[in-house]
Formats: C-alpha cells, sequence, structure tokens
C-alpha cells in the first residue's frame, strides 16, 4: 500500500505548502521559454522533491517521466566505487565515450502529442508550456541530482564540465540541505530556490485535507500537536499522521505522546554510556563477506545506526538523550549531569541554527567525554 506522501501529492504550484511570493518564482521559473538551471535548497520536509517534480513536469510536459533522470548522492556517499557509478551515471555509454546523458535529445521534447495524457495528469501550471517559436528552447531531458551537497569537491568539477558543453538541451536541478558545501562553480550557473521550513498552519492545513479525503476524524487538537512536534517538516507530519491512522490512534490525543516515546531510549542510553567512557569515535575491521571492512563504532557509530535503523532526525535523538539523563538511568553525580544537561540545551540550540545535526550531535558526544574525564 503506498504512503500518503505518494497517494497525495501537491500536482499543482498553488498545492505546495510554500510562501506565495515563493510559489510565484517556482511557477515563473517552469514557464520560461529558456528554463535555467536550478538548485532548490531547504531543510528536511520542506518540500524540495515535491518542487522539483512540479517543475519537471510542466516544463517535460506528459513524457516527464521517461526523460528525467534521478540520482541520489547520498547513496554515493561512503561506497566503494563512487566515482565509477556517478560517472556512468552521466556517461552511459562508457569513459571514453563522448556521449553524455545531457546531450541526448528526444522527440517528445518537440511535440508533446506523442504521450497520451491521463484524465488526472494535469500540468501544475494549470495549462502545458507553450514553446512553439523558432527562438524557444526545446528541453529534452532533465537530470535531477538530489542531496548534491554530499557529492563532494571531486565530482563536482565533472559537473561543471558537462553543464558548459553538452548541456544544450538539457537541464540540471540539484536539491540540498546546506548549499555552502556545493562549489561556486556550480551555484553560479544555477538559480537559487530557497525554501524554508513549512508553517505549522499550513502543515495543520495539509493533514486536515488528508484526514477529509481518507474519512478519518481525528480528535481536536492532535493534528495540532502533531504539527507543533514536527517543527516545520511536513513529511514527518505525515508519516506520523499516517501510523497513528493506520492504528486507530487519532482519537486519544495522548496517543500521539505514546507513539514517541515507543522509540526505544536502550541504543540512545549505549551510546551516551560510551561518550562517557571517551569512545566517542572509533574505528574496527569486521568481516564482510569476503574481505574485511573498516566500520565506524563507538558512540558516533551507535548514533549512525540510530539515524538509519529507527528513522530519526537528530532532533528527535535529543529528545531521547534528554529523556535517559533526566530519568535517572545512568546514576550519573550531581555535578556530571549538569554538565551533562548544559552540552545537552548548547547542542539543542544549536541545531535550530544549523542543518547538519550530525555535526552537532558529534560535538555534544565529545563534550561528554570531556565531562567524565574531569
Amino acid at each position: 500500500m503506498a504512503s500518503w506522501l505518494e497517494t497525495y501529492p501537491p500536482r499543482r504550484f498553488s498545492e505546495l505548502a510554500l510562501d506565495e511570493s515563493v510559489i510565484d518564482t517556482i511557477e515563473r521559473v517552469a514557464l520560461q521559454a529558456n528554463p535555467p538551471h536550478l538548485l532548490i535548497s531547504g531543510p528536511p520536509g520542506s518540500g524540495k522533491t515535491a518542487t522539483w517534480h512540479l517543475i519537471v513536469r510542466q516544463v517535460l510536459g506528459p513524457s516527464w517521466r521517461s526523460t528525467t533522470h534521478v540520482l541520489q548522492a547520498k547513496d554515493l556517499a561512503k561506497t566503494a566505487g563512487a566515482m565509477a557509478a556517478f560517472e556512468s551515471f552521466l556517461r552511459p555509454g562508457g569513459k571514453d565515450s563522448s556521449d553524455t546523458l545531457a546531450s541526448r535529445t528526444s522527440l517528445d521534447a518537440f511535440d508533446s502529442t506523442f504521450s497520451q495524457v491521463s484524465a488526472d495528469d494535469v500540468a501544475p501550471a494549470g495549462h502545458e508550456s507553450q514553446r512553439g517559436s523558432q527562438n524557444d528552447v526545446h528541453i529534452s531531458r532533465i537530470i535531477v541530482i538530489e542531496d548534491a551537497d554530499h557529492l563532494g569537491h571531486k565530482r563536482q568539477p565533472l559537473l561543471r564540465r558537462m553543464m558548459e558543453a553538452t548541456s544544450h538541451t538539457s537541464r540540471f536541478i540539484f536539491t540540498a540541505q546546506t548549499p555552502s558545501r556545493i562549489i561556486d562553480a556550480l551555484r553560479s550557473r544555477t538559480q537559487h530556490i530557497r525554501l524554508t521550513g513549512v508553517p505549522r498552519k499550513k502543515i495543520e492545513h495539509r493533514l486536515t485535507q488528508i484526514c477529509g479525503m481518507e474519512d478519518i476524524e481525528p480528535v481536536r487538537g492532535i493534528l495540532g500537536d502533531i504539527a507543533h512536534i514536527s517543527d516545520g517538516n511536513l513529511r514527518k507530519a505525515l508519516f506520523t499522521t499516517e501510523v497513528l491512522a493506520l492504528r486507530e490512534l487519532l482519537g486519544d490525543r495522548e496517543n500521539l505522546h505514546r507513539l514517541l516515546t515507543m522509540i526505544s531510549t536502550n541504543e540512545v542510553q549505549r551510546m551516551i554510556e560510551a561518550a562517557l567512557r571517551g569512545q566517542v569515535v572509533e574505528w574496527r575491521w569486521e568481516k564482510d563477506g569476503y574481505k574485511n571492512t573498516r566500520k565506524l563504532k563507538g558512540a558516533l557509530g551507535i548514533y549512525d545506526d540510530i539515524i538509519s535503523q529507527q528513522s530519526l532526525e537528530a532532533e528527535d535523538v535529543i529528545e531521547q538523550v534528554h529523556q535517559v539523563l533526566t530519568g535517572g538511568r545512568l546514576n550519573l553525580p550531581e555535578k556530571q549531569l549538569t554538565s551533562a544537561l548544559a552540552a545537552l540545551s548548547d547542542c539543542d540550540v544549536r541545531l535550530r541554527r544549523s542543518s547538519q545535526g550530525r555535526i552537532q550531535v558529534e560535538k555534544m558526544l565529545h563534550e561528554f567525554a570531556s565531562i567524565q574525564q574531569q
């Protein structure tokens, strides 16, 4: 069964949970006769993926799925052969081939009648883009690099050269949480669209709409609670509401608190204990099939496992750390507990100003290690 995120995506620009000025900018860019390369940045759950989906649909028309190519840069990070996989994506014909993905054309770019339009496939602007004059640029395909801030500095120059030489009928769209990690040569060739966290009222309004379409009657106030704990992350709000709906728990506001505390704090406690022992960053060799691989252990390794296995954000882990520290499960002396809570509060403040949660949590864990040494 498809999740609500896939079942109820925005289909018009006006349905994006963004400020009106940002929506106007997005629509204007998508309707341009010669649309630019784009960099879409924003915090998690702010609508970056939904935005590029609508832009691509408007620019390429009904056949957009066949001429849109998506690469998740996070999948390349910390994997063997990442550069080779990246080059094979951009050069399907091989490393030495002059054929690149960006240089390929498509007949659909010149005649939209080649593609059948279903009744529910509506152009995001309300009408298909009309590019009939000889001066109009026929965009043949769009290459989307999601989380481009994880590409690293070795792979980004290859994109710059390709954007300059072979992208006459293609466009690149980059999404990022931290655009400053993208080299200036790429950023200068894109139009930057900045998204912010979704306002609480917009999140609550969207949840109310979906509950109405699902014939669900939540108890008064619970959708506002979900919007509050989501902290601008619409994706998190949708997932949380859907989980409660599937378990028929939207009838009591206490169920939301129980769901949040259902996530086991045992791993978080292990993380804190490892940090207090000074074991923040440790590397160990482990058998992986027929070869040995170097894996991150210690407190930071436990944190990475929590994030990946329990699908949490850094802010959720901070809440769990607070529960462990204040629950008396560690039996810390009062002076050390006070120092740990101070480090925790500093980390919480930094998280609200930064999109790099892992860096802030790592700093907190090192502060925990210094507390025990003192």
